[in-house]
């Protein structure tokens, strides 16, 4: 079963690193998704820039709106992600729990849903069809 495993951390915080402390921080990460990769759990995943570069879009009235900067204000920003392969949610948070900037952080496992196609629905709300809103 696919788990997405989303990282957050306090922006702020991780500004306050040492060039050495980042670089460091980064080539745990490397060298965490080399272990993945090894025990084929991991699919893709990849950081992502400051929330200073988001842009949050919506759709009201068929008008589609953007506002500078993420969703909401919150004290930790989503940072990036690792798609994970996993045999159950325990095995998930397992992998999740090896994260490196957990430490600085969380990080938030969810497992993935897979679009079902027209008449192939199981689980009710839970699965959508191909096309439809999710």
């Amino acid at each position: 079963m696919k788990y997405l495993a989303l990282v957050y951390y306090d922006e702020q915080i991780m500004d306050r690193l040492s060039q050495q402390e980042w670089d460091a921080l980064n080539q745990e990460c490397k060298a965490c998704v080399a272990r993945l990769s090894e025990g084929g759990h991991y699919i893709t995943g990849s950081p992502l820039l400051p929330t200073s570069t988001a842009t949050t879009v919506r759709v009201r009235d068929n008008r589609v709106t953007t506002t500078d900067g993420p969703f909401a204000e919150t004290k930790e920003q989503l940072a990036g992600f690792y798609m994970l392969e996993a045999q159950d949610l325990d095995e998930a948070i397992a992998l999740a729990g090896k994260i490196p900037p957990a430490r600085y952080g969380s990080v938030e496992v969810r497992p993935a849903r897979e679009l079902m196609e027209k008449g192939n629905q199981a689980g009710g709300n839970a699965a959508n069809t191909t096309g439809a809103t999710l």
